[in-house]
């Protein structure tokens, strides 16, 4: 039940976008998230509205006008394991549109299942 959000400075051409989503779900579905289980959104931002530091922490190079933050939010009990892969398949993935991993920042963020609500109010999982 992962809930994605990319975060990134605009404009961005639709394929940047779908690239990057279309790669976080790869990875996520390679984990064994259900292929069907796919809710993301994208910010586009101004400058003015998204800062971040160049190289932190150690970046060889400066993250330029195509940074992307993705927070993945999902439920608690992954392992670090787990995570690890999530995060080597992503970054993969994002090669293969040529997509810099280096300029990526991803925030696993975990909440407890009887927080999700898919519809109708209905608590599936507590």
């Amino acid at each position: 039940m992962p809930f994605v959000t990319v975060t990134v400075k605009k404009p961005k051409p639709a394929e940047f976008k779908h690239a990057i989503l279309d790669s976080v779900h790869d990875a996520l579905v390679a984990a064994g998230v259900p292929p069907t289980d796919r809710f993301q959104r994208v910010f586009e931002l101004d400058a003015d509205d998204f800062r971040y530091d160049p190289r932190y922490p150690d970046l060889e190079s400066d993250r330029g006008d195509d940074f992307a933050l993705i927070e993945i939010l999902w439920s608690v009990g992954r392992s670090v394991k787990i995570k690890r892969k999530v995060l080597a398949d992503l970054i993969g993935g994002l090669a293969r549109h040529g997509i810099n991993g280096e300029h990526v920042m991803v925030v696993f963020k975990e909440t407890a299942w009887e927080n999700w609500s898919f519809s109708g109010g209905r608590i599936l999982h507590a």
